[in-house]
């Protein structure tokens, strides 16, 4: 089954002080483009994460992204400016006694005077607290998710290329349909210039039977159409099979290309090349999908 080169897969974590979020995207690319960003925490795994990611994808060029976060449950966290509080509290206690006030709330009021209460941000994520163990079973799930995205654009890239290729064969049995009304046509023509230029005094039979003979060789689309069937087949062979065909079909569908421009140049009739004209445009649609495959 084929495999598209497009995919997009992703994965995440969330443990009590931290969250990491893996995200896998790739484009079309003739070899394997990785464009990695990791955190500063996981900076020391960037080798073994690039040879990871290599090994499993192939082909493409690949974005890797691992994000690492403080969750926001720790991100901050609040400090008490006690001494603050302390001068605050006295000088409320003080104001009150002068003015002869109840004071029940001081403290609640000290509490909340300005910057009593301070909020501090966390500190950002150390290497030390991010375990590579957690870390590295979840770029393989998002590997997997990954193949699983290029596995389900394949499937919908097979049946349009089998499609195309079972096209091409309707079209070369049609083909095959009118070759012996167009070898009965070339022979009644060959017929009727024999006929004028027989009774020519410079006429040389053994000459002209050789020219004829070069002439319905030249002709002969025979071996084309066998040649055409074989890669044909060869080619919806190649789409079943488990590893990764794209660089494998593209050849195939050279030769494909091949065989249907020689019957064409060929052919000498016209309905043939209208049948050309027609597989020839099944096969740019072949050639066009294949560059998303992997």
């Amino acid at each position: 089954m084929l495999l598209s080169m497009t995919g997009f897969g992703s994965a995440s974590l969330e443990t009590d002080a931290y969250t990491v979020n893996i995200e896998l995207k790739s484009l079309n690319s003739k070899s394997m483009d990785l464009s990695v960003r990791v955190p500063r925490s996981l900076s020391d795994k960037e080798l073994e994460i690039r040879n990871t990611v290599s090994k499993s994808l192939v082909r493409g060029k690949i974005n890797l992204s691992i994000e690492v976060s403080k969750n926001k449950s720790g991100a901050t966290r609040s400090r008490i400016n006690t001494e603050l509080l302390s001068q605050y509290y006295q000088e409320l206690e003080t104001a009150a006694k002068a003015l002869g006030a109840q004071s029940p709330d001081l403290f609640r009021l000290a509490l909340h005077m300005p910057d009593v209460l301070q909020t501090e941000s966390a500190e950002e994520v150390k290497s030390e607290d991010v375990a590579w163990e957690q870390v590295q079973p979840l770029l393989l799930e998002a590997i997997q998710n990954f193949n699983t995205f290029r596995t389900d654009e394949g499937k919908a890239l097979t049946a349009e290329i089998v499609s195309y290729i079972d096209r091409i064969r309707i079209l070369l049995a049609e083909v095959d349909k009118h070759d012996p009304t167009r070898v009965e046509q070339i022979r009644q023509r060959i017929q009727g210039h024999l006929a004028e230029i027989s009774s020519s005094e410079s006429f040389n039979q053994n000459r002209f039977e050789q020219e004829m003979i070069y002439y319905i060789e030249k002709l002969d689309i025979a071996e084309e159409k066998v040649r055409l069937v074989n890669h044909l087949h060869y080619f919806t062979e190649t789409v079943y099979l488990p590893e990764p065909t794209g660089k494998k079909l593209a050849f195939i569908s050279q030769e494909i290309g091949r065989e249907i421009n020689t019957i064409g140049s060929k052919a000498n009739d016209a309905t043939i090349q209208r049948l050309v004209v027609e597989m020839k445009e099944e096969l740019e649609k072949i050639k066009e999908q294949l560059n998303n495959i992997l």
